[in-house]
């Protein structure tokens, strides 16, 4: 996926954090990915560093700019300030329409050549982005262009992030036992939770823990259910009978829970290939569990007037339209089905068909490779827009 480097460019992405943790993982992922595979100048303008510094330590909350592994970090704390030329990137990026400061989009004005300035948008599965991907959004009173760009599945899209080297790196992770058993030790689980089936959980509140909690403590296999603190709070909680704080644990019936510190990115995606399920919610660690190669169940980011049910049905029609138990199981987990659910069946069926899915998950990675990673399509889409404009 990923091809010879341009030129080095300079590049700003501006990240406002809506989703705690999503907005900001995919920002930071898509900065490192520049900065380190196609060795761009990048700069992250980030409004929330308290979300930053839970998937990435070395973020110091209180500075209002730094450098962390290699990338400017702007701490974005209003929409004021004026901007001269100089300081403006060649390429700009707002995440999901987050409305950059006006005096920086005067100042991209007044460049020569203009910046190619694209808005990505959220991922989605709905056929309608195809239609949108790279549409141009004119300002409607200054002489510059805005461009969509949209992640997506499709070869109409602008692909998934991918770094280069996360495929080796986890193949290489899972076929290792003695590493992943390490790594799972440095999170304090015993061998005993190690041997068991292994079940990573993160979703949205509201989400019906309680319920798989119930069916798990009743199963013939021994299950670990790890937990990152402060998800699912309530139900953990209540489960443990104490606060779900980091290093907290309890044995219930065949269920081990076991509370997890929020820990970085890169050791977040090894826990996603060392668990044998994994739940995920939002589009950053959605996108993650994909890479992982492991059974998943998405928990969407919910939306007014339930428009995210259509959002998740369009991505399991593309994703599993032959499994129908991991379909049923998704739906219900997402408060899309209707009247009286037997979590144990659905829980049963899914445990049935771990091993279809799980060879999906090999085709699917085939496929998205096809369509490139997203960082290289996009670079491809500016650099084709800066030369156009140099051209003229």
């Amino acid at each position: 996926m990923h091809q010879t480097n341009p030129p080095a460019t300079r590049l700003s992405i501006f990240c406002k954090v809506v989703d705690n943790y999503g907005d900001i993982g995919i920002c930071w992922r898509l900065a490192r990915q520049l900065a380190h595979e196609h060795m761009l100048q990048v700069e992250l303008w980030v409004d929330d560093l308290p979300s930053f510094r839970r998937i990435c330590p070395e973020v110091d909350m209180h500075a209002a700019h730094q450098t962390v592994q290699g990338i400017q970090i702007q701490h974005w704390q209003n929409q004021d300030g004026q901007f001269s030329t100089e300081q403006i990137a060649d390429i700009v990026i707002e995440f999901f329409a987050c409305d950059i400061p006006p005096g920086y989009i005067q100042a991209m004005a007044q460049c020569e050549p203009r910046p190619v300035w694209l808005n990505l948008e959220g991922l989605t599965a709905e056929e309608w982005v195809e239609g949108c991907h790279t549409l141009p959004s004119p300002h409607p009173s200054l002489p510059i262009t805005k461009h969509f760009f949209f992640p997506g599945f499709t070869i109409k899209t602008g692909g998934l992030l991918c770094e280069a080297e996360i495929a080796p790196q986890r193949s290489h992770f899972q076929s290792d036992t003695a590493h992943s058993a390490a790594f799972l030790r440095e999170l304090g689980l015993t061998p005993e939770e190690i041997a068991a089936q292994k079940i990573s959980l993160f979703c949205y509140p509201h989400a019906p823990v309680a319920a798989l909690l119930e069916v798990w403590q009743q199963q013939d296999q021994a299950i670990t259910l790890l937990v990152p603190e402060g998800v699912a709070q309530t139900e953990i909680s209540a489960f443990l009978g104490q606060p779900a704080r980091a290093g907290a644990y309890l044995s219930r019936g065949a269920l081990t829970v076991r509370v997890l510190p929020f820990i970085p990115q890169p050791d977040y995606d090894r826990l996603l290939w060392a668990c044998d399920i994994n739940f995920v919610r939002g589009e950053d660690s959605f996108v993650r569990a994909q890479w992982a190669c492991q059974p998943f169940i998405w928990h969407i980011y919910p939306q007014d007037e339930n428009l995210h049910h259509k959002k998740l049905r369009a991505f399991l029609n593309a994703h599993q339209p032959s499994l129908p138990a991991a379909q049923q199981l998704t739906l219900a987990w997402n408060g899309v089905t209707q009247g009286a659910i037997n979590w144990a069946q659905l829980w049963r069926e899914f445990s049935a068909s771990k091993a279809d899915i799980s060879k999906l998950s090999q085709h699917w990675q085939r496929k998205m490779a096809e369509i490139g990673d997203l960082a290289t399509n996009l670079l491809q889409f500016a650099h084709a827009q800066a030369q156009d404009r140099r051209q003229k």
